[in-house]
């Protein structure tokens, strides 16, 4: 007879602490920081008067790579300036994505809720912080009363304005990235027990069965590697936009 039991979900998105408040996502998260800082301290080390090879080669193509696909169609040249922090935030974010397909670690810590919310919070201060810097309190009368539109119909556009800009985009921000990566996570569980259970349940008849899911345990996971990098650059081109609309509302 052949029965698949699920586990409970808390067994799939937590694990025991290995001491007071540190567990497996803990690990995964301060890993990415620390290998993220890694690369980059290596790389401005390295000698400069050479043609960059290695880790300096590979940084430089990560730094090309916000600035011509991210920075320069978002913000422009002006933009140039923000390239260490949504570097760091691509880094840390694609960092975080990609042990969900490495054995042992098998999770990435953004699907858990308090990664991508504190980068959320994080892009939400930097933006209206940079809205107030460059246009002062204009800021707010520039995001709630858009111009062009008619003066009876502000009566409906502020509100809307105020709950999109202010209230919607961390939502949407942590929300897009956390259910990604938590929806890729649990298929990859989900796959990983049905081929578990097919081949190893006992049942000799259902061995060659166990194929198909193994196949699409397989094909998951070369997508979840799309995925991780789709992530941080979709995470990292709206922080873009959004502080760039705040520093040039007339774009």
């Amino acid at each position: 007879m052949f029965a698949l039991e699920f586990p409970p979900i808390n067994e799939i998105l937590r694990w025991s602490d290995l001491f007071p408040s540190f567990n497996k996502i803990a690990i995964i998260t301060v890993s990415a920081a620390l290998i993220g800082s890694l690369i980059f301290l290596l790389a401005g080390n390295a000698d400069g008067s050479k043609a960059p090879k290695g880790v300096r080669n590979f940084a430089e193509a990560i730094v090309e790579f916000i600035e011509g696909q991210i920075i320069m169609p978002t913000m422009g040249r002006d933009g140039l300036g923000w390239t260490p922090f949504l570097l760091s935030i691509f880094s840390f974010i694609y960092l975080c994505n990609v042990p969900g397909i490495i054995p042992v670690l098998q999770m990435p810590a953004t699907a858990r809720m308090a990664i991508p919310l504190f980068l959320s919070l994080l892009v939400w201060v930097v933006f209206i912080g940079v809205g107030f810097k460059h246009q002062g309190l204009g800021y707010l009368k520039n995001s709630l009363f858009p111009p062009g539109v008619p003066g009876p119909l502000y009566i409906l556009v502020t509100p809307i304005e105020f709950i999109s800009t202010f209230l919607v985009r961390p939502f949407s921000l942590t929300v897009r990235l956390f259910a990604n990566m938590l929806a890729g996570h649990i298929l990859l569980v989900t796959f990983a027990l049905l081929t578990k259970e097919l081949v190893q349940g006992g049942n000799i008849a259902l061995v060659p069965v166990g194929i198909l899911p193994f196949f699409m345990l397989v094909f998951l996971t070369a997508f979840e590697v799309l995925v991780a990098f789709l992530q941080a650059y979709i995470f990292t081109i709206l922080a873009a936009v959004y502080i760039g609309g705040a520093a040039h509302p007339e774009h």
